[in-house]
C-alpha cells in the first residue's frame, strides 16, 4: 500500500531528472503512462475480450471460447501477493503474438529486438515486456495468457490473466487482461 501512495512522488522525481525520455516513452506508449499515475486504484470491470495487435496494425480479438479452443500450456508460480502456489493454464503469448504477424522463435532477430510489448487490464494497468522477454527460444520463463487458476476457469478478475513463470513478484501480471499491443521502440 506504501508503495503505490509513493509512485506519483517517485515518477514526478524520475520526470523531474529526465523530461525528455520521458516525453519519448510516453509518445511511443501512446498516453498509457498518464493512464497508470491518473488510475494506479481504478476498479476494474471484468475482461471478456481479448485484443491483439501487432505492429503492422493486424488486430486479433478473442473470446473467452475462442482462447479455451487453442493449445494450452501450464505454468506453477508462486503467487507473492497471495503468498500460494498457484497453477495458471492459458496459451502461451508467442503462439498469440505470431497470430498478428509478430516475429517470433527462430524469426526474433535484427529490428524484432526493438519491439515491446504491452499489456492492459480493464482498470488500465499497463505493462512493458520486450519482446525477447516473452519467447520461450530466448528466455528461460513462460509467459501465458490464463484462463484458469488451478483447474478452474477465471472469474472474478476477467476471463484473461498474462502470468510469468520468472517473475519473483507477480507486478507484471495483468489481470483483467483486455488489451496486448506490440510497438517498435525507435
Amino acid at each position: 500500500m506504501m508503495m503505490r501512495r509513493m509512485l506519483p512522488l517517485v515518477l514526478f522525481t524520475v520526470l523531474a531528472t529526465a523530461p525528455s525520455s520521458f516525453t519519448r516513452l510516453q509518445a511511443q506508449a501512446g498516453g498509457q503512462i498518464n493512464d497508470l499515475v491518473a488510475h494506479p486504484h481504478a476498479k476494474a470491470e471484468p475482461s471478456t475480450v481479448l485484443t491483439l495487435t501487432g505492429t503492422d496494425g493486424k488486430v486479433l480479438s478473442l473470446t473467452p471460447a475462442e482462447l479455451t479452443a487453442m493449445p494450452h500450456t501450464s505454468v506453477s508460480v508462486f503467487n507473492e501477493h497471495t503468498k500460494a502456489d498457484e497453477t495458471y493454464t492459458g496459451v502461451a503469448l508467442t503462439d498469440l503474438l505470431a497470430k498478428v504477424g509478430v516475429p517470433v522463435g527462430k524469426d526474433l532477430k535484427g529490428k524484432a529486438y526493438r519491439m515491446y510489448v504491452l499489456a492492459e487490464g480493464t482498470d488500465h494497468y499497463t505493462v512493458l515486456y520486450s519482446l525477447d522477454e516473452v519467447d520461450g527460444m530466448a528466455h528461460k520463463g513462460d509467459v501465458i495468457v490464463a484462463d484458469t487458476l488451478n483447474g478452474t476457469p477465471l472469474t472474478a478478475d476477467g476471463a484473461f490473466k498474462l502470468v510469468s513463470s520468472e517473475d519473483k513478484r507477480p507486478a507484471r501480471w495483468v489481470r483483467n487482461l483486455t488489451a496486448i499491443t506490440v510497438k517498435v521502440a525507435e
